[in-house]
């Protein structure tokens, strides 16, 4: 048989490049800037959450350390659960304004979006 006649169709040779998966997160600052230097939006979403609201804290540059620090100092502030996730702190529940308050005695700048 001919190579023409008997094409390959799976090669263990190469890597199955429809599997490969990208990295879409943005990379997080090794270091913290200080919270006088920063803007930080707060959003309600409930896209894909069956419904349920959660507050998403964005635009924070802080180091993995501090981001984590901040989110469970917000998670008892609210006595709610919430993760981190690509450099964004998500609470359960409606708590823009308890957050902001909370954020604005820190020393940050705080936009409110999102209805």
């Amino acid at each position: 048989m001919s190579h023409d006649e008997n094409p390959t169709v799976y090669s263990t040779e190469w890597e199955d490049l429809g599997k490969k998966k990208r990295s879409r997160r943005t990379p997080q600052p090794q270091v913290s800037l200080p919270p006088e230097k920063q803007t930080v939006y707060l959003h309600r979403e409930s896209k894909g959450r069956g419904g349920k609201t959660v507050t998403l804290v964005k635009k924070l540059q802080l180091s993995p350390s501090d981001l984590k620090a901040l989110s469970k100092e917000l998670k008892r502030l609210c006595g709610t659960g919430g993760t981190t996730k690509n450099g964004v702190i998500e609470i359960q529940g409606e708590h823009r304004q308890k957050i902001a308050a909370y954020l604005q005695n820190k020393g940050y700048r705080i936009k409110i979006a999102g209805g």
